[in-house]
């Protein structure tokens, strides 16, 4: 099967979804996931994402 349609969801992102991650401060890494704190919209990585949903990382949630 053809796999022509991988990522193309991502692909119309500014650098194809690549950024810096607000929380643990990576770099070019996939910041896809949109995650609302204290109000405000942001764009996290995959693994930010589970550490949020964990209850990890309360520390930058909140220096954000």
């Amino acid at each position: 099967m053809s796999k022509a349609h991988r990522g193309q969801g991502i692909r119309e992102l500014i650098k194809s979804g690549r950024g810096t991650c607000p929380l643990c401060k990576r770099t070019a890494i996939k910041v896809v996931y949109e995650n609302e704190f204290e109000g405000k919209k942001v764009t996290i990585c995959k693994q930010c994402k589970s550490a949020v949903a964990k209850g990890k990382m309360k520390e930058a949630i909140a220096a954000l």
